[in-house]
This record gives C-alpha cells, sequence and structure tokens, in this order.
C-alpha cells in the first residue's frame, strides 16, 4: 500500500527512529573497532577484481555477518525512472527475482535515498514500508544507508532483522561506511562496464565489410575516443535503386545511452531509406521518429547517396558538418551544402538537398568532428588540416594519410569515424528512383 500522497513522511509508530549523522563520529569502542575492520574489508582487492554485479553479492554477506542482520538489499537508482531497482540482496533474494522498484521519497528505501542520510527503524508495517515483500518476509526492523558518488544519489543499502531489534547509531555509522566504500567500487566498476557494453555495441553495428559496387571504391577508419565513449557511427549500404547510401551521425551525450539511441537511429535510417529515394525525406522521417520516441535525444547526420554511374550525389545534413571533396588536379575543399538543424532539435523543419557531383577519380571524405576538432584548435583549423592531408585519390591511402596527419599518435577522447569514397568511372544513364 503506497504512503498517502503528502510531502511529508508519515509519523513514526512508537519505537521507531531515524538517525541522522552529519559531522564526525566519536572514537569507536574496541567492539565496533573489530567491526569496523571487518567492514573495511569490504573493498579490498580481492573484491575490487569482482564484477558488479558479484561485488555487491560479496558486499551483502560480509555486511549480513559483520552486523548479524537477516537480509540486506542493494537497490540503485534508475535516474532515468527516478526509482530505486533492486539489484542485488541476501535473504529476500525475491526483492531481486521480482524487480521491486521503489520511487524516491516512498517507503523506507525511497526515504533513506530522499533524506541522504540513514534511517533506523524498529517497526515495520505498511505505515513505514511500501514494498510488501518486507512485511511478507517477517522483517521487524531495519537500517537503511544512501550510496553515494560524486555527491549524488546512487542508491540504497539496507539490512533488516527477523527478530524484534533496535539498531543503534554505531551500526548504521558502520553501515554508511560499508556503503561509501562500496559506492566508489560500484560507481567505477558501473562505468567501466557501461563503457565496455557501449564500445561492443558500437562496434557491433559498424559495418564489418563495405559493400563491393561497380565504379566505387571505399575505406573506413573507427576509433574509440580516451574519454566518455560517444554515439558516432557510419553506415554504407547499397540500395534498391544502385545507388549507394553514405550515412555518418553524431548522437550528442555519451555512455552507452548514447551508444544505444545511435544503434536505434542507424536502424531506424536504414527502414527509412528503403521507402524514400529522398535523403531528406529520410532525415524527416528519422527526426520524427527520434521527436517521439526520444524526446531528449539530439544528433547530427548526414545521409548521402550516390549514383555511382553518373557521379551525382544527393547530401542532406542535418546539422551535420559537410563531406571534404578531392577533384584530381584541384585542391581538396569542402563540398558547399546545404546545413538544417540537427536531428531532434525542431519540429516540421524543412530539409534541403544539395546535389553535388563526384567525377572520375574524385574523392569524397565523410567523418565526425572528433576528426577535426580539439580543444588547442577550431573546427575550420582542424577542416583546413584535414583538406591539405588528402592527397591520393586510393580510399585506402587517404585513411593512412588523414589518421596520420589528425590523429597520429595523439591519444583522442572523441570518437572517431571516416570513410572515404572514390568514384573511378562514369557512364551515360543514371539511377532510376527507388
Amino acid at each position: 500500500m503506497p504512503h498517502p500522497a503528502s510531502n511529508a513522511y508519515p509519523a513514526e509508530p512508537p519505537g521507531a527512529q531515524s538517525a541522522a549523522l552529519p559531522g564526525a563520529q566519536p572514537a569507536a569502542p574496541p567492539d565496533v573497532a573489530d567491526r569496523l575492520r571487518d567492514i573495511q574489508a569490504i573493498t579490498d582487492a580481492a573484491l575490487s577484481r569482482l564484477d558488479a554485479q558479484n561485488l555487491l553479492d560479496e558486499l551483502l554477506d560480509r555486511v549480513k555477518a559483520v552486523l548479524k542482520a537477516d537480509t540486506a538489499a542493494v537497490l540503485l537508482l534508475d535516474r532515468s525512472s527516478g526509482e530505486l531497482i533492486a539489484t542485488a540482496a541476501s535473504g529476500i533474494e525475491e526483492e531481486v527475482r521480482q524487480g521491486v522498484r521503489i520511487p524516491i521519497g516512498k517507503g523506507f528505501a525511497g526515504r533513506v535515498a530522499a533524506e541522504r542520510h540513514p534511517v533506523i527503524l524498529d517497526h515495520v508495517d505498511h505505515s513505514t514500508v511500501i514494498n510488501p515483500l518486507l512485511e511478507e518476509r517477517g522483517i521487524r526492523a531495519l537500517l537503511g544507508v544512501p550510496l553515494l558518488g560524486g555527491g549524488a544519489v546512487l542508491g540504497v543499502l539496507h539490512v533488516g532483522s527477523l527478530t524484534p531489534r533496535v539498531f543503534t547509531a554505531d551500526e548504521a555509522a558502520l553501515l554508511q561506511l560499508a556503503a561509501d566504500r562500496a559506492a566508489l567500487a560500484v560507481q567505477s566498476l558501473m562505468s567501466r562496464e557501461d563503457r565496455q557494453a557501449a564500445v561492443a555495441l558500437q562496434r557491433s553495428l559498424v559495418p564489418s565489410a563495405l559493400p563491393a559496387i561497380p565504379g566505387v571504391r571505399m575505406a573506413a577508419r573507427y576509433v574509440t575516443g580516451d574519454g566518455a565513449v560517444g554515439g558516432d557511427w557510419y553506415d554504407v549500404f547499397i540500395l534498391p535503386s544502385g545507388g549507394l547510401g553514405v550515412v555518418v551521425g553524431d548522437v550528442a551525450g555519451s555512455g552507452l545511452r548514447a551508444a544505444v539511441i545511435m544503434g536505434r537511429m542507424r536502424s531506424a535510417l536504414r527502414a527509412y531509406a528503403l521507402e524514400a529515394s529522398d535523403p531528406a525525406d529520410a532525415l524527416s522521417r528519422l527526426d520524427r521518429k527520434i521527436q517521439y520516441f526520444e524526446p531528449d535525444a539530439m544528433a547530427t547526420v548526414l545521409y548521402a547517396v550516390l549514383d555511382p554511374i553518373s557521379g551525382g550525389m544527393a547530401v542532406s545534413s542535418a546539422g551535420h558538418i559537410p563531406p571534404v571533396l578531392a577533384v584530381p588536379g584541384q585542391p581538396a575543399e569542402p563540398a558547399a551544402i546545404a546545413v538544417d538543424v540537427p536531428v531532434g532539435v525542431a519540429d516540421a523543419v524543412q530539409r534541403h538537398i544539395t546535389t553535388v557531383h563526384v567525377p572520375p577519380g574524385g574523392l569524397a571524405c565523410f567523418y565526425t568532428d572528433g576528426l577535426v576538432e580539439r580543444r588547442n584548435r577550431s573546427l575550420d583549423e582542424g577542416i583546413s588540416m584535414l583538406c591539405a592531408a588528402i592527397r591520393t585519390s586510393s580510399p585506402e591511402e587517404a585513411c593512412v594519410q588523414v589518421m596520420g596527419a589528425l590523429i597520429g599518435n595523439e591519444q583522442v577522447r572523441d570518437d572517431v569515424a571516416v570513410v572515404m569514397l572514390h568514384r573511378t568511372r562514369e557512364a551515360g544513364r543514371t539511377l532510376e528512383p527507388a
């Protein structure tokens, strides 16, 4: 049963108490000092080698033993929903198996997260908890503390007793210490696992091999930055008309969420490319989809369709950097195309197409800003360096030249995507619309 709708927490029943523990703690008596050493072992070298889930499981077993508790659980905050999700449990495993969710500020765990300090309950019923599993399990007393990292709430750690008991302020301090030490380890582990998952997702969505099409040679590079993984991607595919579709994009933000949105955009744009022969139409459909299903997302995307026979290339840019064109006998320079607003920014945007010509021997370079933009140089300076670096019509050699000139031995923080497209011949007919 949920609490009544109120900004104030319900009054505690007789005997229930809340423990706020600001400031320095008094010196621990000998028996508490022994338990303190046990708690400090919770994130020792052995635990640091565990993944996040196994660390939490081991943490709960040790906390139960040290505090002589019957149950222990960790609920981690899902920021998108504002709810605490049961992630690990010992003695009350059904919390995790049933996917318990507790809103911030509601019930016992939600109250711990909202108040950001330890809370002690020596009376457990529907007036103090909203998770019926706590009552059904027969828990008589609870002690909960927040998991804090970088000043933000990460979750809640709580222990329970199946017999009447009053948890003490010293025990609350011990549990808070465990939570503080565990929060650092969990934050680090989750960040690492988030990055690994984002990198794996990115690599799975980048084409494993570029398509073969008469009259066109291609090469590509994709490098993950050493900072937070972002949502850069590229895609190359042959359309039913025989045209060659090329996409480069960059989702705003970083981490796994950006990579997931990137994957959704990539799949959606592929689907729209089959239905819309006009690149601007495909981007408009993508924009509607993203604004409806991912209202907080934003991305720059460039979609081009090359007719490999005539060399005509229709380009539509949603806020993305224009490709660089290198024509035999002329210096490379950015294509003069219209650049519209990014995807996810505004409703009912009028998107435009610019048709550029890639002559036989011409090279088009598509890329994300991680290639050219740095803290110590402007975007325009980076693009000028890119243009100067392209000295050949061979796409593979051009990739080598560009990566050498703009990346070299530098550890770049942002992801880098590059697609080189070289047109080798010309014929007299153009493609029919898809």
